[in-house]
């Protein structure tokens, strides 16, 4: 008698470039290919995906490389797709000059993936495809946090910027199916939600809503199950005191407020059209700050053109007095089809790397200090598990942190007599701060 034997699932190997958006799209693709298994060894795949990203010249690098020395490794046979945002953005010069690839898809066709590897063809739909709670997503990396997606594209004019000419123009999900999502998420275990878009703070407004996370905030903390939320993201001049106030008055919202507001000059916010005035955006900042409890993030532009020494210096001056919890400074780059790049300002690239490097190192002392204002202080974290430090270090993060950005505490002492659970939220003191780690001790499970 014979058996028929198990056909041994295909496998597929996923590498998710640039931000959490990016991430969530990903989840969505891996979602529409549950009958893959997932591999990390590329040269086992049947089918290799890259999800890149076009944001920045590194950004760009990064994806091709990754693209081409997955390329290299793989075994005959077997399916490459680029996908995303550079692929997007530049379709046509990557089909004709990466003959390598198999499928090319951009920012419309996530959830129609399967079939496009099914029918090894490349598509690129007009309209950019907005995740919704249909979509039947596989959540990686942890097992009590999801990031979910308020919207796609951007209705700002930033000089910098090229997102809205591969994204498109602000196009919101509905309130209903951010919270149909949710709600699917907290049944699956999840309890922890970042909030994610390219410009948060707009959320709804191209539905007529002015006051759209006023809404999710007060649907969200109706939700049970829900322990604790973040919005990442939000711009200058769609920022509102009510909504800070909002943010700051949720029991379920932590006071995380992340702007990048890029600049502080009036000279250079006026260039960057970043559609706030200098003295109202300082006032805003100030606003978030005087909050309790609360985390303020940001990042900055060193040497876009038009930026003489003296607004450079305002800058400097203006980041070490407010003394950021932390933010990341980019070196201007030109960006194709942006504002900037047509100014006849620019500023010598060995200039902009040095401010770069200037602004880094003030920032870096920032953080420092943020971290080290926590010694001695209880709070609540996350416990993720082991740290890759040693085994008899455990991995947290503040309740407070946005993941893998903000850092990550070691818990070397328990004053508990049970075992730590990995997922659930504990109460932590300091005691002192390693190179740039928190060390913890557990006090109790809240």
């Amino acid at each position: 008698m014979k058996f028929s034997e198990e056909k041994p699932k295909k496998k597929l190997h996923m590498v998710s470039l640039g931000c959490t958006k990016n991430l969530v799209d990903s989840e969505v693709m891996l979602g529409k290919l549950k009958d893959y298994e997932l591999t990390d060894d590329e040269s086992q795949a049947d089918l290799i995906i890259v999800n890149t990203c076009g944001f920045i010249d590194s950004a760009k690098e990064e994806s091709i490389n990754t693209t081409l020395n997955l390329h290299n490794e793989r075994k005959k046979e077997s399916v490459l797709v680029m996908a995303g945002c550079l692929s997007e953005r530049y379709k046509e010069d990557l089909q004709k000059e990466l003959t390598e690839i198999d499928i090319f898809t951009g920012v419309g066709d996530y959830d129609k993936i399967d079939k496009l590897v099914h029918e090894k063809r490349s598509s690129f739909s007009n309209e950019v495809f907005l995740a919704s709670e249909e979509n039947d997503r596989v959540i990686t990396g942890s097992n009590y946090h999801a990031y979910v997606k308020l919207s796609e594209g951007c209705n700002q004019t930033c000089s910098f910027c090229a997102i809205p000419s591969f994204k498109g123009k602000l196009h919101s999900r509905t309130l209903e199916s951010l919270i149909k999502e949710v709600k699917n998420l907290v049944n699956n275990g999840y309890k922890d939600f970042s909030f994610v878009s390219q410009d948060s703070s707009s959320y709804l407004r191209d539905l007529g809503q002015n006051d759209g996370l006023e809404q999710l905030i007060e649907a969200v903390e109706k939700i049970e199950g829900v322990k604790t939320a973040r919005i990442l993201y939000l711009y200058p001049s769609t920022t509102t005191h009510n909504l800070i106030d909002k943010i700051a008055n949720s029991k379920i919202f932590v006071n995380y407020f992340d702007m990048p507001l890029q600049h502080i000059s009036q000279n250079m916010l006026k260039i960057m059209k970043r559609g706030k005035g200098a003295e109202k955006l300082i006032e805003l900042m100030q606003y978030m700050k005087s909050k309790p409890n609360s985390f303020v993030r940001t990042t900055f532009i060193a040497g876009h053109p038009g930026e003489s020494e003296d607004d450079f210096e305002e800058l400097c001056s203006y980041v070490e007095s407010f003394g950021f919890d932390r933010a990341n400074v980019f070196s201007y780059s030109d960006e194709e089809g942006t504002l900037a790049e047509t100014r006849d300002d620019k500023i010598e690239q060995d200039l902009v790397d040095e401010r770069a490097e200037i602004l880094g190192d003030i920032i870096s002392k920032t953080t420092t200090n943020s971290l080290e204002n926590d010694i001695g202080k209880t709070f609540e974290v996350y416990i993720d598990g082991e740290s890759d430090e040693h085994e008899y270090l455990l991995s947290a993060r503040k309740t407070l942190w946005a993941p893998q950005i903000d850092g990550e505490i070691y818990i070397n002492d328990n004053e508990l007599e049970e075992q730590i659970i990995f997922g659930e939220i504990y109460e932590v003191i300091a005691t002192e701060l390693a190179g740039d780690k928190l060390l913890a001790k557990v006090l109790r499970k809240i």
